[in-house]
């Protein structure tokens, strides 16, 4: 069980936890293809992985743009899916329904059209790992969007574990990390935010991606685990 020699495919592996798992996984001696949106991205994540590392623009809202993508990419071993845009966080009397749904492109379509596009390309001993998020175990007012996608990728992750096996499929639940996710913020809100998380978990801090990214690498080196959903929330839902 190991990921030396294995082609491990990171979309939105440009940034946060994606970035953080295309370089665990280098580390452990895999090759790495990132697929992100915006050349610029892609870019400044080959600058930081090893030399022979590949990149690829793709528009994970648009499944032409994905197949075209996977297309080029061809085989390889272990798909990972971080991909998704700041959170959506509406009432339900104030959110716009084009809106929702728009987020839900990103976050549940492309990873659906990733699996349907990507998994031909597998190889025999592969597997998938989507993302989640514990919104979907504990969600708070205003996110009804945002917990109702991440439950469709844990209830998507155990169908697909059935039908695509003997390919292995998972999925990452993380609870509250330092990411660009929470960018939009300001800075001293984004601080508070976090100093007050830490206060109330159980490991006392807040996640980096570094440590998430430990989970996906875990659930595809290890081969005896499909259809599940790995909650590496630092003890939050518990609390």
């Amino acid at each position: 069980m190991s990921l030396k020699g294995k082609r491990i495919v990171v979309l939105g592996g440009t940034s946060g936890i994606g970035l953080a798992v295309a370089l665990s996984a280098a580390r452990e001696g895999a090759a790495l293809v990132v697929g992100s949106s915006k050349k610029q991205r892609v870019d400044e994540a080959l600058s930081k992985l090893p030399e022979g590392s590949e990149g690829n623009v793709v528009d994970l809202s648009d499944s032409a743009s994905i197949e075209g993508f996977f297309d080029k990419v061809g085989e390889f071993d272990h798909l990972v899916y971080t991909a998704g845009e700041s959170l959506l966080l509406k009432s339900l009397e104030s959110v716009d329904l084009a809106e929702a749904k728009r987020f839900f492109d990103t976050r549940y379509w492309g990873a659906y059209a990733s699996a349907k596009f990507g998994v031909p390309h597998i190889r025999a001993g592969g597997s998938v790992t989507f993302t989640s998020g514990t919104a979907s175990i504990r969600p708070h007012p205003n996110w009804s969007i945002v917990a109702g996608a991440l439950s469709g990728m844990e209830g998507l992750t155990r169908a697909l574990a059935v039908e695509l096996a003997p390919i292995r499929v998972n999925v990452v639940t993380p609870g509250l990390v330092k990411t660009p996710l929470w960018g939009e913020m300001d800075s001293a809100d984004r601080e508070q935010l976090y100093k007050g998380a830490s206060e109330g978990l159980p490991v006392r801090h807040v996640g980096e991606a570094e440590e998430i990214a430990q989970a996906y690498l875990y659930l595809m080196n290890q081969t005896y685990v499909t259809g599940q959903v790995l909650v590496t929330d630092g003890g939050g839902s518990l609390v």
